[in-house]
């Protein structure tokens, strides 16, 4: 079981300190998919960094404004194009001249919509490159899954982690193919695990301060969906519109959506292990069946 953490403490657009070097500021676009909304990290004290800048909102901005306070910013770092993380890059750019760190928008989207195609960040970063600021250290971890320009950022000097959207301790983070990859999540989960983090910062919602046992229950969650999925099976083939609503039992209806495109990214995961097939490619409408079935495909 995921030992969720929901309670935040928070106002939007209020700056609050909350850890030595770390201050948040949350933009005000909650939903089934943000949470409370998108929250950007200032890093440092005198000359800063930030962390996923956030929607393309003026009232973010101006609170970005107000609580960098005139300090200079050197780096915007961005853990991936979608549209509530990476749009305000370039305005805040603008207004203060940082460098933008990130990867670029992958050609393929996810089903959520991506930053424009035409995103460049001025660093295009490598995994394990580190940055160094003012007090601050910054090392990129590429963890794609989510999608595939995903970067988490570690914070040296408190053994932290900025993980955007690859971890959340609200909820479990969308993998939505061609761009979201299961395979990739699972390994990316691993590489986050075996760092040992003290404190993980998603985008959205509370900090994970119990790191270990919540990565754990994340991983067994996903492997449990496969259990799911391997039991739906075994009663014969069947469609993703078919298995949906039978394995979210009490999930938001809203998610649904969301929720068949994670599935699906696990059925390509399994499809390429030998552990189910597909009658063709792996699809929103292929029909799915477990090796081995007399009658595998309607």
């Amino acid at each position: 079981m995921i030992p969720y953490v929901r309670e935040m403490d928070f106002k939007y657009g209020r700056p609050d300190q909350v850890s030595p070097l770390i201050t948040r500021v949350v933009a005000d676009n909650p939903g089934p998919f943000t949470y409370v909304g998108t929250a950007t990290f200032l890093v440092g004290g005198q000359r800063l960094a930030v962390i996923d800048p956030g929607p393309l909102l003026d009232t973010h901005l101006a609170a970005l404004t107000s609580a960098i306070a005139g300090r200079p910013v050197s780096h915007i770092f961005t853990t991936h194009t979608h549209a509530d993380h990476s749009p305000l890059a370039h305005p805040l750019k603008e207004l203060t001249g940082a460098t933008i760190v990130g990867r670029a928008a992958p050609e393929a989207t996810s089903g959520e919509a991506p930053d424009e195609a035409s995103f460049r960040p001025d660093i295009e970063i490598a995994d394990g490159e580190v940055i160094e600021g003012d007090g601050w250290t910054l090392e990129a971890i590429l963890t794609p899954g989510h999608a595939s320009n995903h970067v988490a950022y570690r914070l040296k000097e408190e053994n932290a982690l900025f993980c955007g959207d690859h971890v959340m301790g609200w909820s479990t983070t969308v993998v939505s193919p061609p761009d979201g990859d299961m395979s990739d999540y699972y390994r990316s989960l691993d590489k986050v695990q075996a760092r040992g983090f003290a404190t993980l910062w998603p985008t959205h919602g509370p900090p994970i301060r119990d790191v270990a046992p919540f990565l754990a229950g994340y991983i067994e969650h996903r492997l449990k969906r496969e259990a799911q999925i391997v039991r739906e099976l075994g009663r014969g083939p069947r469609t993703i519109a078919e298995m949906t609503p039978r394995l979210y039992i009490g999930v938001d209806p809203r998610l649904h959506g969301a929720a068949s495109r994670s599935m699906l990214a696990h059925l390509i995961h399994m499809a390429r292990n030998g552990v189910v097939r597909a009658d063709g490619e792996p699809s929103m409408d292929a029909i799915y069946s477990l090796p081995g079935q007399v009658e595998p495909f309607r």
